[in-house]
């Protein structure tokens, strides 16, 4: 029997989202100009709370102001890893780096799962010792560029859980073969610990450590 421990990113780990301050990094690393365009990405948020837009659209929307049209593979590693190592550094929980330590003691693979792009996750990823990724990817141009549109599916809620199955059936891994420990901090990955062997509401918000209660899943602080 292998062990997995798969974790979300984003306030699981870290202490703080990460998506909007990746793409201020970006902007001030690469076009300082287009920090004035920030409040219209504000603007855009409110059309996702009024359910106007998805979180997919408003990701790429956002992305295209902040980041431009595309990036070389080559542009977007450097301020990829640049960004990684201040978070790695200094937004990571102790808790969370605890966790994962111990895991990795006790013999599990690492996945980190989230719907963060994977461009700059798996620079995150890398740094804490995980050994798969599974993200949101971007799509490309002929010359390999990053667009700054999503290819295939938002790494969010029901399917970050069939792209983690899509991901194990590339690995060959079967899931009656595994034993897997799930951590995250919404209830949008409500499916995804309920999947799980062992799913952990890690600084939940309060949807869900309702869930968590009523589903009988250990609560875990790592603030």
């Amino acid at each position: 029997m292998r062990h997995l421990a798969i974790y979300d990113m984003d306030k699981t780990i870290t202490a703080a989202p990460t998506w909007t301050r990746f793409l201020l990094h970006a902007a001030r690393a690469r076009a300082p100009w287009r920090l004035a365009l920030f409040p219209v990405v504000g603007a855009a948020g409110l059309a996702y709370l009024v359910k106007a837009i998805d979180r997919a659209g408003l990701k790429q929307f956002a992305q295209r102001l902040m980041l431009g049209r595309a990036m070389a593979p080559a542009e977007i590693e450097r301020v990829a890893e640049s960004f990684a190592a201040h978070e790695a550094e200094h937004g990571v929980l102790h808790g969370a780096r605890a966790q994962i330590e111990a895991d990795r003691a006790s013999g599990c693979m690492l996945v980190m799962a989230t719907a963060s792009h994977g461009y700059y996750a798996g620079a995150i990823a890398r740094r804490l010792g995980f050994d798969h990724v599974v993200a949101t990817k971007a799509k490309r141009d002929p010359r390999g560029h990053f667009l700054s549109l999503i290819e295939g599916d938002n790494c969010y809620g029901p399917a970050k859980l069939r792209m983690i199955e899509d991901w194990m059936a590339g690995e060959g891994l079967e899931r009656s073969a595994l034993h897997v420990r799930a951590y995250s901090d919404h209830v949008s990955d409500a499916p995804l610990l309920e999947w799980a062997d062992e799913g952990f509401a890690v600084n939940a918000h309060g949807p869900l450590k309702a869930l968590a209660k009523a589903r009988g899943w250990p609560e875990l602080d790592w603030r």
